[in-house]
């Protein structure tokens, strides 16, 4: 039988002098009076008790398994207080019948003796036949007692006949019960139960109950992201989490009667080394645990942003050159989930020996299967097995081999032989390191063309991975601390070679039509997917990791057997990864000047296409929605631009000739001899024409036409092609229009992610916005568009104040208050022919456009074009201005005043937001 032992146990909870208490205060007040006494004297000691486990939890900070058997000695005793007090004073019976017996038992974790701060009891009481009247007392009795204590009590009431029916077809009840220990009442009766449980319920459904158990876990993963690396982990039920460890211990107690993990060594599940990552890494996630709910003072298992850094702080991570303090903490969870998960594949490979081992009846008992053995390994059952012990020592250069094996052949390597690489990665030394053939064997597995992702998961998860390649040893598990990336660094780019192999073979077409047409013509396959390997390779180290993992690339690249000039572009790529990004999404694409500096920079159309594939692929793999259509047409946008300006020359590249194919195109859109495009479309000026796309063209054209004298026309439809919400406003043109349409629509919940602003040559504005809500999604149902028309409208009437309404939204996404964005202004009169550009850098708030755009009318500039980006938690804005005269901003003095104008604005709506 399972007893709790801690250390100085009266410390947390003195039960015999409780029982004292108790007895007197009956004596002296009788069983109901004594009650209003009772109840505060529990209530205290529980109080205290709590409290001693969290002096404990902060003076040993790590000790995750002390404190959560420490929090379940604490309700044992508080149960078995009040079990004593019920039956000894409320209802006493002296001559019971064998009908009234009851034995009270811990379930789920609690019967493990484990539980955090603010886990609910689970408990189970049980009955020798259908309770009767007496045992229906005492259990009602004593859940009052025990609700009035404000515990959480998940509690069932059976017969021992029918928890035996309830766990045979029930597999969340048969686990719980798996788990049951004594705690108070009748001893024998809870030997009997547990009898009858193993008899009539586990035997002969082991191999049932195994396959129950891993399906229930799949699903559990799909659930919670089906990653150990996602950045907002849940300890407890996410994948590598506590619920994982306990999935094990599940399956090892239900075939082998396992009483503790420690047992599954002897049983033959786990070595002794394995069992003691084990440990580590479940005391570990008890620590964390322990500290969320102690932190939030209620259940709470997802290490959520706001949450990290105070674990962090309070388990004592500090500080590191180039790694923050909770970079380090999230660094080490992150590499206890990935034991967990080494963990599970070995322990499951051993179940299937051990299952496989077991005789076989029936037809087939003379039939068995014969391995078969391929370049010195045995092949059984579509997995790849050493041969021996010593096979990884004789030649180390075949810890990589067995990979290329693996992914050529399309098998599994047995998780035994796993185990195997996993203690002999370390005889990967610098002379392995540098030898051509392991090179070239390494080289093959990035670029296969199978499944390039499968191949490199089990090489990192072997620990093979950044011991070979050292530098990537350096990201594993690391993670960025922002609400942007999803994912570790490792598994990111892990992710990113797997789309790209995807692409490569024609799976991703319909998602990405234009890297499936040029992933092929590109001039080296290596050079693309070595590019990918190493673009985020120096995250983590201080100082602007593009630039470092670029020297990295040049350090790298030959030794992994490319050649100079592959070497020469791998570089390149690196050091410009975010170049394309940056300019499709935070400049404006129809400014000849934008695609003329960035082709400047590209200089061929090999490099263009190796660097679209590269930016693809590291914007999806950031994590589910990442990659969306609107950012999809603005990729391609810039692509064919630069792709004509490489292919055609600058003089090819005529604004006339932009102009007369864009009017073809909405000619065709509107019907030929369409009298709009004469009789509107010459009040627009050139810039308008190649700004805006040939359907929006269109659709300005009609409602221009339509909304006649009229002074406002507001028109807002779903625009599939963008993925977001086409807003169009037409007004009579006035300083400070734009500001208040951004106001409008942010008030209706809508963010804006571009703007094009347009002046007619009569004076009337033409202004266009694309708006998804928080969520990056398009406003669809008509109520929702109504909703933005009426917004824009009251706005634009000055019906609204705009800025404190603006203030008092609440943010989509509070958990952003857990991180520092230090706003950010550039202003720039260089990227751009006609207009200076000003990009602001500052805290994603629903006010901050707002604000921003209200400090440029506010000094006197005209904004033509917006170009809005989230990463996260940071925003991007982007302004495209000219003074009231069209002129640039030149002078020094009014920069500096305008810098500083738009650095307290965005201060500003940071810490109003705050204050809200």
């Amino acid at each position: 039988m399972h007893v709790i032992r801690i250390p100085s146990p009266r410390a947390v909870i003195d039960r015999r002098g409780l029982t004292t208490q108790i007895a007197a205060l009956v004596e002296e007040h009788g069983p109901k009076m004594a009650r209003k006494e009772i109840l505060p004297l529990l209530q205290e000691a529980l109080a205290q008790g709590r409290e001693e486990i969290a002096r404990r939890l902060v003076v040993k900070s790590s000790a995750g398994h002390e404190v959560a058997e420490a929090q379940a000695f604490l309700i044992d005793q508080i149960l078995r207080i009040v079990h004593d007090h019920v039956v000894t004073h409320v209802y006493p019976a002296s001559n019971r019948s064998k009908g009234e017996r009851l034995t009270i038992a811990a379930v789920g974790g609690y019967g493990r003796g484990e539980m955090a701060p603010h886990s609910d009891v689970d408990i189970a009481f049980l009955t020798p036949i259908r309770a009767t009247a007496w045992c229906e007392q005492v259990i009602e009795a004593m859940l009052y007692f025990l609700w009035d204590l404000g515990l959480k009590i998940g509690q069932s009431s059976r017969s021992v006949d029918e928890m035996v029916r309830m766990c045979k077809s029930d597999l969340t009840i048969r686990t719980a019960m798996l788990e049951a220990r004594y705690v108070w009442g009748d001893q024998d009766l809870f030997e009997e139960a547990g009898q009858r449980f193993w008899k009539d319920v586990v035997s002969g459904t082991e191999r049932q109950f195994v396959v129950e158990k891993l399906a229930e876990r799949e699903a559990r993963h799909k659930r919670m992201g089906d990653s150990r690396y996602v950045v907002e982990p849940n300890v407890k039920e996410g994948k590598g989490g506590l619920r994982d460890l306990h999935t094990l211990y599940w399956i090892g107690k239900y075939i082998h009667k396992v009483r503790s993990t420690a047992e599954l060594v002897d049983v033959g599940l786990l070595t002794q080394r394995e069992y003691r990552a084990f440990r580590r890494a479940e005391t570990f996630f008890w620590a964390v645990r322990c500290h969320l709910h102690a932190i939030t003072r209620r259940t709470e298992d997802r290490l959520t942003f706001d949450l990290q850094r105070e674990v962090a702080a309070r388990m004592n991570y500090s500080d590191r050159p180039g790694k923050s303090a909770v970079e380090r903490f999230m660094q080490y969870f992150f590499l206890q989930a990935k034991v967990v998960g080494n963990l599970t594949g070995v322990f499951l490979a051993q179940l299937d020996e051990q299952f496989a081992q077991r005789p076989v009846r029936g037809l087939l008992a003379n039939f068995r299967a014969r391995p078969r053995m391929l370049k010195g390994y045995q092949v059984f059952g579509g997995r790849l097995r050493a041969t021996s012990d010593k096979w990884f020592a004789e030649d180390p250069l075949r810890l990589l081999d067995i990979f290329v094996i693996a992914d050529r052949e399309g098998l599994e390597i047995h998780p035994e032989t796993l185990r195997q690489i996993s203690h002999d990665a370390g005889l990967i030394r610098d002379d392995l390191r540098d030898d051509p053939r392991a090179n070239a064997l390494f080289l093959e597995l990035l670029t296969s063309r199978r499944d390039p992702e499968k191949a490199l998961r089990a090489f990192n998860e072997a620990g093979v991975f950044g011991r070979f390649v050292t530098e990537f040893g350096r990201v594993n598990a690391q993670m960025q601390f922002d609400m942007y990336h999803h994912y570790t660094v490792d598994e990111h780019t892990i992710r990113a070679i797997g789309l790209l192999a995807k692409i490569e073979r024609g799976e991703l077409r319909d998602d990405h039509p234009l890297a499936h047409d040029i992933i092929t013509k590109v001039r080296s396959r290596r050079v693309l997917y070595v590019a990918v390997m190493l673009h985020d390779i120096a995250k983590g180290r201080g100082g602007d990791h593009s630039v470092l993992g670029a020297e990295i690339a040049e350090r790298l690249c030959p030794r992994l057997g490319l050649d100079e000039e592959e070497t020469e572009l791998v570089a390149w790529l690196v050091r410009q990864h975010l170049i394309m990004s940056a300019t499709a999404f935070k400049r404006d694409l129809s400014d000849g000047k934008t695609i003329g500096d960035f082709v400047a920079q590209v200089q061929s159309i090999d490099r263009l296409r190796q660097l679209t594939l590269l930016t693809v692929v590291d914007i999806r793999a950031v994590g589910p929605g990442t990659w969306n259509s609107w950012k999809r047409q603005l990729i391609g946008e810039l692509y064919g631009a630069a792709d004509d300006r490489l292919r055609l020359g600058h003089a090819q590249y005529g604004r006339e000739k932009r102009i007369v194919a864009k009017r073809a195109a909405v000619e065709t859109l509107l019907g030929q001899g369409n009298p709009l495009i004469e009789e509107i479309g010459k009040q627009f000026g050139d810039a308008y024409w190649i700004a805006e796309a040939d359907d929006v063209i269109a659709k300005n054209l009609a409602q221009f036409a339509a909304s006649g004298e009229e002074p406002l026309s507001i028109q807002t439809e779903f625009y599939p092609a963008r993925g977001a919400t086409l807003v169009t406003v037409i007004a009579a043109d006035h300083p400070g229009l734009f500001y208040r349409i951004a106001g409008g629509i942010h008030l209706a919940g809508g963010n804006i992610i571009d703007a094009r602003i347009h002046t007619t040559r009569t004076g009337r504005a033409v202004d266009n916005f694309l708006v998804q809500d928080p969520l990056e999604r398009p406003f669809r149902e008509e109520a929702q568009l109504e909703r933005l028309r009426t917004s824009i409208e009251n706005a634009l009437a000055n019906r609204v104040q705009l800025l404190p309404q603006l203030h008092a939204r609440p943010d989509a996404r509070p958990r952003a208050d857990a991180f520092d964005v230090r706003p950010r202004v550039l202003v720039d009169n260089k990227a751009s022919n006609r207009f200076t550009v000003i990009e602001v850098n500052a805290r994603d708030r629903p006010a901050l456009l707002n604000r921003l755009a209200y400090t440029l009318f506010d000094a006197r500039l005209m904004v033509h074009s917006a170009h809005i980006a989230t990463y996260g938690e940071r925003a991007a804005d982007t302004f495209y201005v000219t003074d009231l005269l069209g002129g640039k901003l030149e002078a020094a003095n009014r920069i500096k005043a305008l810098e500083t104008q738009l650095l307290e604005a965005a201060s500003e709506v940071a810490s109003a937001a705050v204050a809200a």
